[in-house]
């Protein structure tokens, strides 16, 4: 189970790499894009994973493991969001902080129930 866990979250921990990369290449410093496209894919992902589940198309183990745990648990941060945010206060940019924390609070949120109803149709 452990092996299964490292493996999904090397794998989740170079994608947010791969991913922040990206965004500070076209989008730069000035707002942590990066941690919030991984939390919102990360969100949709974790609500189409346990759609999936729930509707038996594929089983708790080792899914839950290796994806939810494992990959969406590396991909996704709140320590990181959490310090974003910390230092966009620190910086006095506080529209900025607070436009981070409703964004990746309501935006994930809905990514989650979102990716879990794209399962959950009836089809």
């Amino acid at each position: 189970m452990y092996l299964t866990i490292a493996f999904g979250g090397a794998l989740g921990a170079c994608l947010r790499f791969f991913i922040n990369d990206i965004m500070l290449k076209l989008l730069g410093k000035g707002f942590p894009f990066g941690t919030l496209t991984v939390n919102i894919l990360g969100s949709l992902l974790m609500g189409i994973l346990y759609g999936l589940i729930e509707k038996q198309v594929i089983t708790v183990s080792p899914a839950k493991t290796l994806v939810g745990i494992g990959f969406l648990g590396a991909l996704t941060t709140f320590s990181t969001f959490s310090m974003d945010s910390v230092l966009l206060l620190q910086q006095g940019q506080f529209l900025k902080m607070a436009l981070n924390v409703t964004l990746n609070v309501v935006v994930c949120i809905f990514m989650a129930w979102l990716g879990l109803c794209l399962v959950m149709q009836k089809g």
